[in-house]
């Protein structure tokens, strides 16, 4: 049997866990104004006059105010020089009062008024509603807003010039501080403790969904609100990265594929491990190698200037030696080797052919080119890694081996 996996009750492996979130900083004022001036910094060297920060992980970014987006228009103005304003309805002022980080006026419209007349008014009491003016617009802003602007300054003959605010957000999120990195190690810590309560308590008959649940209930029990996301599949269905509609039931011999996370002020965690419920048979040890060789493989690339795109290439050319591709073909890996984390659980930049970005201290990545073999199995190994000044860092240890995961025989 796989060490670790199977052999406890959920109650018993519920009662390992213990709250892990204490002792906690999250992000400071002070931290937040710094982002800011950085954006403004790079906003003047990039001729933009002001960014639209859209409510969403950048408006947390950025001013620290957490405010999921809706069909209303809330966000933030980031002047290249002066202070932010914010945007919200009348009834919503005191509430985003109440959540704001980063002080600044709180500029509100009724709801049977115009939030873009009231945008548009705003940049001109600050000087920026001139002809040819450029206003970045983060990436996250949806489409009814943009086109909103868009057509009442065409219609009061204000020429702004609305350009995607990608550069400034990319360029300040793409690097994480220590203080960003530290709240994202404890989430990983997390989910790992959680990953290997999740395995000791399977049993043969148990499902998907009742798997799921536990999962759900063990990130509260170690801090969190809950599982930020969670996948759970078995045999066959672990071929697809992103799983199936229907559930499944866990048999002797299964693989199982667990994919899951949870958030620490916000940061995210995203943790995979797959591995044999029973004794691994001879496929599914020489497949399980071949992804572990890939993941070594891809971190070993990861070095400081070396563009994203290499490390992508490393986890191909090591599993085309092991007979599975080339590139994205089956069976092999038919998606990108991995993706930036932090407030989102996908940014910049990406591990990926296309991505020439130069990898640099403070980035965070998943390590993930997982093998999918249609009609048999899928394995994903993913944990994530940091640039230090001296290379890439582990997050989270990988996956010890097929018939011990957790590594528990190994410490013992």
């Amino acid at each position: 049997m796989t060490i670790g996996v199977g052999g406890k009750t959920k109650a018993e492996a519920l009662a390992a866990l213990s709250n892990m979130i204490a002792s906690v900083s999250p992000i400071s004022q002070s931290e937040h104004a710094a982002r800011t001036t950085k954006a403004q910094a790079k906003m003047r060297e990039d001729g933009i006059a002001a960014m639209w920060v859209h409510a969403g992980t950048n408006m947390t970014y950025f001013t620290g105010t957490k405010w999921h987006p809706s069909e209303r228009m809330v966000g933030a103005i980031v002047p290249a020089t002066g202070t932010i304003e914010y945007l919200a309805p009348y009834f919503e002022q005191d509430t985003v009062r109440d959540f704001m980080i980063v002080p600044g006026p709180v500029n509100v419209w009724h709801e049977h008024e115009s939030p873009y007349q009231l945008f548009v008014e705003t940049l001109r009491r600050i000087g920026l509603a001139t002809s040819g003016t450029k206003i970045g617009v983060t990436e996250d802003t949806p489409f009814f807003v943009v086109d909103g602007i868009a057509k009442f300054a065409n219609d009061v003959g204000v020429g702004i010039e609305m350009v995607n605010a990608k550069p400034i957000t990319a360029h300040c999120r793409m690097c994480k501080s220590t203080n960003e990195i530290a709240l994202m190690q404890r989430a990983k810590n997390m989910t790992l403790e959680v990953h290997k309560a999740a395995a000791s308590m399977l049993h043969e008959g148990i499902t998907t969904a009742e798997v799921t649940a536990f999962i759900h209930e063990a990130h509260k029990k170690v801090g969190a609100s809950g599982s930020y996301f969670c996948i759970v599949l078995f045999g066959p269905a672990t071929a697809f990265p992103h799983g199936v509609k229907h559930p499944q039931t866990l048999n002797t011999g299964d693989m199982v594929l667990i994919d899951t996370g949870c958030q620490v002020e916000g940061y995210i965690s995203d943790i995979t491990r797959t591995y044999v419920f029973g004794e691994p048979n001879a496929r599914q040890r020489m497949v399980w190698n071949a992804e572990k060789a890939a993941q070594a493989a891809a971190l070993s690339a990861a070095q400081l200037g070396v563009p994203c795109r290499e490390v992508d290439i490393a986890a191909r050319r090591s599993l085309a030696a092991a007979g599975f591709g080339p590139q994205y073909e089956l069976p092999g890996l038919p998606h990108r080797t991995g993706h930036g984390i932090g407030l989102d659980i996908h940014e910049w930049p990406y591990l990926v052919g296309s991505d020439a970005t130069p990898l640099a201290e403070g980035m965070c990545f998943s390590n993930e080119p997982m093998i999918c073999v249609p009609g048999e199995f899928g394995i994903r190994l993913e944990d994530h890694f940091y640039m230090t000044a001296d290379g890439p860092r582990w997050f989270t240890q990988p996956s010890h081996s097929v018939d011990d995961p957790f590594g528990l025989q190994a410490r013992a």
